[in-house]
């Protein structure tokens, strides 16, 4: 069965390998603007929804992964920087507070559509400017919602990370996806099965 990630994502791609499937990337083209009124749970969950649709419409017999994360802390959505300024005063602002990454999933296949939300809490040590500086030069994590890759250098950011998946974190919730497939007849663990 013809299996596709609708990212453009190398990360997710990445945890995707790690499940040794045949796949192949096509990035959807989809307006990530929020919706007036709209949770940041209610805007990941909708935008893995529309990536996954979109790349199903047009490979209407594949099974289709999409995929999304939105930061939040106290409830209010935090972006990816995009430069060195703002991710500096994000990580300033995220020093020492517990944040909630929201990881939504969509598995997609003739019709039928899965959605499920992975959440991840994250709480940032008393950062000093010195570290954060040092940080964003090694890592220059601009396209990264939080300022932080928890998959590289960003884990020494954190005092801990919580979630019942662990790499949700890093865009892909690896577990709850594992699961879903095998309810789309694709079991990681035996490819080669009907």
């Amino acid at each position: 069965m013809r299996l596709i990630l609708a990212s453009s994502s190398p990360y997710r791609r990445a945890l995707l390998e790690r499940l040794r499937l045949p796949f192949e990337t096509i990035a959807p083209d989809i307006d990530e603007t929020p919706l007036e009124n709209e949770s940041p749970v209610e805007l990941a969950l909708r935008l893995a929804k529309e990536k996954a649709t979109v790349i199903a419409k047009i490979s209407p017999s594949a099974v289709v992964i999409g995929s999304d994360q939105v930061a939040t802390i106290n409830g209010v959505a935090i972006g990816k920087p995009g430069n060195h300024e703002r991710a500096m005063n994000q990580l300033k602002m995220l020093s020492g507070q517990t944040v909630m990454f929201h990881t939504a999933l969509c598995v997609s296949h003739e019709g039928v559509t899965e959605t499920e939300n992975i959440v991840t809490h994250c709480r940032f040590r008393v950062l000093n400017e010195a570290e954060i500086h040092y940080y964003l030069d090694q890592e220059k994590p601009y396209d990264t919602a939080g300022s932080a890759k928890a998959e590289s250098l960003g884990i020494t950011l954190m005092e801990h990370i919580r979630s019942d998946d662990p790499t949700a974190i890093i865009g892909l919730p690896l577990i709850t996806l594992s699961n879903m497939l095998r309810r789309f007849n694709i079991n990681p663990l035996q490819p080669d099965s009907p």
